[in-house]
């Protein structure tokens, strides 16, 4: 089959959470189709990547994005009942390149609503994997923050809900990472065709190293300019951070990810915080941390940094919403809790008791292990992209 695949953001290197999925979703289709890349590049990084695409002989489309220029331009969408969001990440030259492959495309791959848009008039069977329910991360936002910003982020729920049940009825079938996010896909667009197709962690890459880690001291990895993780990374550092310290006062907080915001760089002068910005390879980091935490407040999805962690046989404590989408079984392969109380005694606990911390550990590894190596998870790909053939496009 010959697969269009399109992708918010150059599907490699596999160093971001939507790269690894994406970049993981390729390989596996390249094992029996032919794969096409269109993707949005954001910077010169991505723009070699898709060099390197090209060099593995993966035919890829880019097109320049430039995100803060491309958001001043959806401003007057305000006045008009259309998502900023398709403002953001709407291109003419993109949906040329859609269009000029088309017709040699079997089928198309959309990762993420906004790509989605690109297909949603077009009649080539498609499928829609929803990155993240995009709409109900709106409405976290909303909720998580003051007038007016809670009114735009409100505004881009409704209006995005609507795209989203437009861009359901013309699919094959609409791809989910959690059952959770499916779930609410049901509830908020009934009828649809749906699917789980989990995230997976490279378990041969990520590999304990217990003699590394440092006692005290705690870890953090994601893209540090993501609202989500600036939001749970303050909270942490400011309100979390010192009840542990109360114990523990050279327990440390390491923040690992790329593109730290001035918000998140300044929280590299509390005492005991580092901001790492970008590093080469994650694992140097992780390797090094005793406790693994992932406080989220916003979060649908699978987190990658959750899998990740655990993978390496850290202890993990996460928040609820951090952990929601990891289907494990609190207390035994991870630790959960939502006030920053119960957060700090959970991780003082791990740090008195090295014994336990390892035991987690262990167990967390193992879980991993059992549900979320990537051919386990990527078993039902072959059929969800074979419905493509079988099944008559909405019209």
């Amino acid at each position: 089959m010959n697969i269009l695949f399109l992708s918010q953001r150059v599907p490699y290197p596999p160093n971001r959470g939507d790269k690894i999925t994406t970049w993981q979703l390729i390989k596996r289709m390249r094992r029996e189709h032919d794969v096409r890349v269109i993707a949005f590049a954001h910077d010169d990084g991505d723009m070699s990547a898709a060099q390197e695409l090209r060099g593995m002989g993966i035919e890829t489309t880019v097109v320049r994005h430039e995100e803060r220029k491309k958001k001043m331009l959806a401003l007057p969408l305000l006045l008009t009942s259309k998502p900023l969001t398709l403002g953001v990440f709407g291109s003419r030259e993109l949906q040329e390149a859609v269009d000029q492959n088309l017709g040699w495309a079997d089928a198309a791959y959309a990762y993420s609503s906004s790509m989605g848009a690109f297909l949603v008039d077009r009649d080539t069977p498609w499928i829609m994997h929803f990155a993240e329910l995009d709409s109900d991360k709106w409405l976290q936002y909303a909720k998580r923050t003051s007038f007016p910003m809670s009114r735009v982020y409100k505004r881009e729920w409704r209006t995005l809900l609507e795209f989203e049940r437009r861009v359901a009825a013309r699919t094959v079938t609409n791809v989910f990472c959690t059952p959770l996010e499916e779930r609410i896909f049901q509830d908020q667009i009934p009828g649809r065709p749906s699917v789980v197709l989990r995230n997976g962690v490279d378990l041969e890459f990520f590999h304990p190293t217990p003699e590394a880690s440092e006692a005290g001291h705690l870890v953090f990895t994601g893209v540090m300019d993501y609202l989500p993780n600036i939001d749970g990374c303050t909270w942490f550092a400011h309100e979390i951070l010192p009840i542990i310290r109360g114990e523990f006062p050279d327990a440390k907080f390491t923040i690992i990810g790329s593109r730290p915001t001035p918000e998140v760089g300044k929280l590299g002068e509390i005492p005991g915080v580092t901001v790492t910005g970008f590093v080469d390879d994650t694992r140097d980091w992780l390797r090094r941390g005793a406790v693994s935490v992932a406080p989220l407040r916003i979060a649908r999805g699978i987190q990658n940094k959750v899998l990740e962690a655990l993978a390496m046989g850290l202890p993990v404590v996460g928040t609820e919403s951090a952990t929601q989408g990891v289907e494990g079984q609190p207390g035994r392969d991870f630790l959960v809790a939502e006030t920053p109380e119960a957060i700090a005694a959970h991780v003082r606990d791990l740090l008195r008791d090295q014994g336990a911390a390892r035991k987690l550990g262990a167990a967390g590894r193992r879980f991993v292990e059992d549900t979320y190596d990537w051919e386990v998870v990527f078993d039902p790909l072959d059929a969800i992209l074979s419905s493509c053939l079988t099944t008559t496009p909405v019209s």
